[in-house]
């Protein structure tokens, strides 16, 4: 693989609580997901996230989740679908008027924390935020997990699907993410994160959590804006990829 994107999640302070450095964390990636306010983010943080995104020249993505701003979007929600599909339109919307009037734009749609997750697996949720992006704009490309149930129905509809990977984040052998509730699923080493991470670039392999190696094809990979160390992680991520020849850059 020569290019690949490396995303990150920003805007995802609230009110007085921060969380990430954002400036820093948009200058290491090239492309990042704007909280849209449900899960968190407010109209402040969203147009400062994008006002950083327009200046470093870095692809500006909707990260709509959940309305579950106390557990920060990773509490699965049973929502009815014609609701999701209006809340998954309603955050979008929002970030598009910020990020124009921030001198961006969106370009893609990467959904949050439980929502993904769930639309990886739940075909009435999934098929919901399908029609949510076909709604505002079919030419959205939507960020998600590889052989997941929203790849198969956004390829049904039209959208073009990007296939992604955490570089924090273990795997189980069947490709889906390890629980958080689970000890070591989120990473924390950088030598380990950058070994996982160079072996899907090179390779298009992951070691899932009990050793086992998979084959994956993704175009872009995921450095979660809130794990610690946010920061030194996609900086070392990126350093490696571009030590190694691969080429960092959006996929819009």
């Amino acid at each position: 693989m020569a290019t690949i994107d490396l995303n990150a999640d920003v805007g995802e302070s609230f009110g007085l609580w921060s969380l990430g450095d954002d400036a820093a964390m948009i200058g290491a990636v090239s492309s990042v997901n704007v909280a849209c306010g449900f899960h968190a983010g407010d109209a402040g943080t969203m147009y400062a996230a994008c006002l950083a995104a327009a200046q470093a020249g870095t692809a500006v993505g909707a990260h709509p989740g959940y309305r579950d701003l106390s557990g920060f979007g990773r509490r699965a929600l049973d929502v009815d679908p014609d609701e999701l599909t209006g809340e998954v339109i309603y955050q979008i919307g929002a970030l598009q008027s910020l990020a124009q009037a921030a001198g961006t734009r969106v370009s893609y749609v990467k959904p949050h924390g439980a929502l993904y997750n769930r639309i990886a697996v739940d075909p009435l949720q999934a098929q919901a935020v399908v029609d949510a992006v076909c709604a505002v704009d079919p030419g959205l490309p939507l960020v998600v997990l590889p052989g997941s149930v929203v790849e198969r129905l956004a390829a049904q509809a039209g959208l073009r699907s990007i296939a992604e990977v955490f570089a924090d984040r273990a795997y189980n052998p069947d490709g889906s993410l390890v629980s958080r509730t689970q000890p070591g699923a989120v990473l924390t080493d950088l030598a380990e994160i950058t070994e996982h991470v160079l072996r899907l670039a090179v390779d298009g392999k992951i070691q899932t959590a009990d050793g086992t190696v998979i084959d994956v094809a993704a175009e872009s990979i995921c450095v979660h804006g809130d794990t610690p160390g946010a920061v030194a992680m996609g900086q070392a991520v990126r350093g490696a990829l571009e030590s190694n020849g691969v080429t960092v850059a959006s996929f819009i």
